[in-house]
């Protein structure tokens, strides 16, 4: 894909590197003027669809898709006379008769009706060597920039203070860091957010422990990495503890009032944290900085206005005590309408609070217009809440788009959610570790044992459809044959290999049927990257 990062994901189109600033990667679209003249030719599927559609709409007296696939009897097919036939009660052989020879294919492709009513197109040797030839020597390879760029904000990764990354923060932040590259280089203005877990009620017993122990050995006991083993003592001294557990309830709500020496240990949990945070992201080759690090507590100044807000709109209804909204189409197992928590009956906000002022700032302040939210699919029913909520509100118009960008789960070989043999949540870097130890079996070099290692958890998983659980299995994910990271970056490397021999800088010549189909499959690309940009799914590019 486009961008850097390890192996796999080093998109280096002539070996030049891709993996630096935003400006780096953004090439500007006067540099090429190859750039502009082959993006028409390169596009290959969509040049004929277009020559097409302008025939089958002069037919239909309407906008007609010519309904284009690849075909095992010719190069593409199109299959959009059988649907206009019923649509005019005509032959479909007849509407394809006449599409043919309406359409302009001159120079293009060869052309001919089979079976019902198919149209079976075949691109001119001549043509595919042309373009062939032109995409190599543009350098965004025929794939023009976005003529309607947007503001996309993407949230994605979003661990919580004082936690351990785990497998459940994997798909997020490999999925959202994909988008976050494509989206980009297709020319888009890109404004990544992780947005963190820095705030709450665990705050409480979280800061009575480092006071407790003293800020030296707290600060010793994070920077190691044990973010989970200063969690659990903290929640074991809750439970066991009494007096421990009243003094953390006070620190909560001095904390949430301001006291300032709490705030600057407070801010030590978050600074540790956010350390071992960007160890784990560099350890993904992830472009995630501590610029995009948004903590939940961000958001805290903003959380009166929104209710204030809501209010005024007249969208908050009391329900127990609580203020909360009722967006339409959402009801419970009992068929009841489902509210919105906004404010909770003892004055407090619920998360729910934070992510409505997120949308309001993401839109209003970082006009965003574009809102991508990477997580698993069990939080879709409370996105599309927040969404809903926030087009009542009049913050998400016509002109701005919220998804949910949802996947599913990873799974032990079992088929059950993975897990450590002792039943616990797996580390993400216990996870990527083992990855890495697994390749160090196949290649002696470390870096290179990194870069197969890593590659091949994240190959796996933008090669999984979004929807699909998926099992990891190393020994799969490692193997050098089949549809694996190590199988693409060995082919990589022997590509890499032949382009650096004298005669690679010559013209393209076809000769043989392996290599027309090769330069078929290239110059899908321009289409590929169209089709993840649009729907957000990398497999359809990875895969």
């Amino acid at each position: 894909m486009p961008g850097g990062g390890h192996s796999t994901w080093v998109w280096s189109p002539h070996g030049r590197d891709e993996s630096t600033t935003t400006e780096d990667r953004r090439l500007s679209p006067s540099s090429s003027a190859l750039c502009r003249k082959t993006i028409p030719v390169t596009n290959l599927e969509s040049l004929l669809s277009a020559r097409l559609a302008t025939a089958f709409t002069a037919i239909a007296g309407s906008p007609t898709d010519p309904v284009m696939q690849r075909s095992a009897h010719a190069d593409f097919q199109a299959n959009g006379a059988l649907p206009l036939a019923r649509q005019l009660d005509r032959s479909p052989r007849e509407i394809a008769a006449e599409v043919l020879a309406a359409a302009d294919l001159e120079g293009l492709a060869t052309a001919e009706v089979s079976g019902p009513g198919f149209i079976n197109l075949t691109v001119l040797p001549e043509t595919l060597e042309r373009m062939v030839n032109e995409m190599a020597a543009d350098e965004r390879l025929g794939v023009p920039f976005t003529d309607a760029p947007e503001t996309v904000i993407v949230d994605y990764s979003g661990p919580n203070v004082a936690k351990e990354m785990h497998v459940g923060h994997l798909r997020s932040t490999i999925i959202g860091d994909c988008l976050v590259r494509i989206l980009r280089w297709a020319g888009h203005e890109v404004k990544s957010i992780s947005h963190i877990g820095d705030w709450g009620t665990p705050f409480g017993m979280l800061l009575e422990r480092l006071i407790e122990i003293g800020e030296d050995a707290a600060a010793a006991e994070l920077s190691v990495g044990d973010l989970d083993g200063f969690y659990k003592a903290a929640r074991k001294r809750f439970d066991e503890d009494p007096a421990f557990a009243e003094r953390s309830r006070q620190r909560v709500v001095a904390l949430q009032s301001g006291d300032q020496e709490l705030l600057r240990l407070w801010q030590i949990l978050v600074a540790e944290s956010e350390r071992y945070f960007l160890t784990v992201n560099d350890r993904l080759g992830v472009t995630l900085s501590k610029e995009d690090f948004v903590g939940e507590s961000f958001y805290n100044d903003r959380l009166q206005s929104v209710v204030e807000e809501l209010d005024r709109l007249g969208l908050l209804r009391k329900s127990n005590g609580a203020d909360c909204v009722f967006p339409a189409g959402f009801t419970g197992r009992d068929g009841e309408p489902f509210p919105l928590i906004v404010r909770k009956s003892d004055g407090g906000y619920g998360y729910p609070a934070t992510d409505l002022a997120a949308i309001r700032y993401r839109i209003k302040d970082l006009k965003g217009t574009r809102l991508l939210y990477v997580t698993g699919a069990p939080q879709h029913q409370h996105l599309e809440m927040v969404f809903a909520v926030a087009k009542q509100a009049g913050w998400l118009t016509g002109s701005v788009r919220a998804q949910h960008v949802a996947f599913g789960s990873i799974l032990g070989e079992d088929g059950k959610m993975l897990r450590s043999r002792a039943g616990k949540s797996v580390k993400l870097i216990d996870l990527l570790d083992e990855a890495v130890a697994r390749a160090s079996t196949l290649v002696s070099d470390g870096d290179v044992a990194t870069a197969v290692g890593i590659g091949a958890v994240k190959y796996a998983d933008l090669s999984s459809g979004m929807a699909k659980d998926y099992v990891f299995d190393l020994d799969r994910m490692l193997t050098f044959t089949g549809d694996t990271g190590v199988y693409l970056q060995y082919a990589h490397a022997r590509i890499r290999s032949i382009l650096r021999n004298d005669f690679a800088s010559s013209q393209v010549h076809l000769t043989e049927p392996a290599e027309r189909a090769l330069a078929l499959q290239l110059l899908s690309f321009p289409g590929a990257i169209d089709a993840v940009v649009d729907s957000l799914e990398p497999h359809k590019l990875a895969g």
